[in-house]
């Protein structure tokens, strides 16, 4: 397993080389030029290291961000670069692209810039296009009334999804006029400090109805107990293998995340919840799903995996979990896993999309 995650940690640097090796041919300029864009490209990769390894709290906030975006974004657009050049590289050893496109061509980086500019121009207008997905459950429970419920995970609110993107969510919030919110972890990104000194709890605040959140792995990341103080000022109830039982009948179940070793199993967490009522499980990752259908609950709501983020990342996700993202069915249980409302790092979607959930719960009782 160690061999295998060295290894894994090492193609990013294969790739960097792959990548600045075909620059560094196709560049129709001097070698001193070469060598500028070649160390950019290597500096903007190593950047994303260099963020985890010196931390961005004790740097100016400007440039704080800056470091963020340049750092997460360097790696996605660094794996499409090789794709990109994979594919040149094959088409080339087939005849059918010609060695004048990949060595000092300028008509070979025209291409290159040209296919990279539109492709991450439309991943990002494609992570700002929030998708609404509705979804409807009748259950045989008996309900006082339905319940409209807006369903959320992984907003990641930092250095790159600031108090301006989260007050335009917000904004659907409002528009939804839902009776209540639920958040399947990962609120927070890396770092409180950016959410305390925006004063993004004031965004929250807009909100008049109840906001119920399970924890997620990067709120652990940010420090849990400053996350906790994070949500208590912004009004946000935090169940850590807690329940909490709505008016309308329901019982929402916010499960620990795994990153606590020593969280409540599902079957723990619903001894407390009775048989009559509708249960709704939180539980950030999307592991071990038959769980829940063994204790009985009748719909959870998880997210994490983000689909990925970008194809073909996407495949990944669905060889790990059995759910990657959607809608799933094991017995009487229902299941939703989100690819998330924000994102990790630079805000890019190919393949995938951003979206909320909006539930509605009714009975078939007559």
């Amino acid at each position: 397993m160690k061999l295998f995650f060295l290894l894994f940690m090492l193609l990013p640097f294969v790739g960097c080389a792959y990548v600045g090796w075909h620059i560094w041919h196709i560049l129709p300029v001097g070698n001193w030029l070469k060598a500028i864009v070649v160390t950019l490209l290597i500096a903007a990769f190593c950047l994303l290291f260099v963020n985890f390894a010196v931390g961005l709290d004790s740097v100016p906030m400007p440039l704080a961000r800056a470091m963020y975006a340049v750092g997460t974004s360097a790696i996605i657009i660094l794996l499409y670069l090789v794709m990109l050049f994979l594919v040149l590289d094959v088409l080339h050893l087939f005849g059918v692209v010609p060695s004048t496109l990949l060595l000092s061509s300028a008509r070979g980086t025209a291409m290159v810039v040209g296919v990279m500019t539109a492709l991450f121009v439309y991943a990002n207008w494609n992570y700002h296009r929030k998708v609404r997905q509705p979804l409807e459950i009748a259950t045989a429970k008996q309900l006082r009334r339905p319940v409209k419920i807006m369903l959320m995970s992984d907003l990641h609110l930092g250095y790159h999804n600031t108090r301006a993107d989260l007050s335009k969510w917000i904004d659907i919030i409002l528009d939804e006029n839902p009776d209540y919110v639920l958040i399947a972890g990962d609120i927070v990104d890396i770092s409180t400090r950016p959410l305390l000194e925006d004063d993004m709890a004031a965004e929250w605040r807009r909100l008049t109805v109840p906001v119920y959140a399970c924890p997620g792995n990067h709120d652990y990341y940010a420090d849990l107990e400053k996350s906790r103080c994070f949500f208590r000022e912004a009004g946000i109830r935090l169940l850590r293998d807690e329940s909490v039982e709505l008016e309308e009948g329901i019982v929402v179940v916010g499960r620990d995340d795994r990153t606590n070793a020593r969280r409540k199993s599902v079957a723990e967490l619903m001894k407390t919840v009775g048989k009559d009522r509708f249960s709704i499980l939180l539980d950030h990752q999307p592991y071990n799903l038959g769980q829940a259908e063994a204790a009985g609950v009748d719909f959870q709501f998880s997210g994490h995996t983000h689909y990925g983020q970008v194809w073909p990342i996407s495949w990944i996700e669905d060889l790990i979990y059995e759910d990657a993202f959607g809608p799933l069915k094991k017995g009487q249980t229902q299941y939703y896993v989100t690819s998330g409302l924000g994102i990790w790092g630079g805000k890019f979607r190919i393949g995938t999309r951003s979206e909320y959930v909006v539930l509605t719960v009714s009975d078939i009782t007559p």
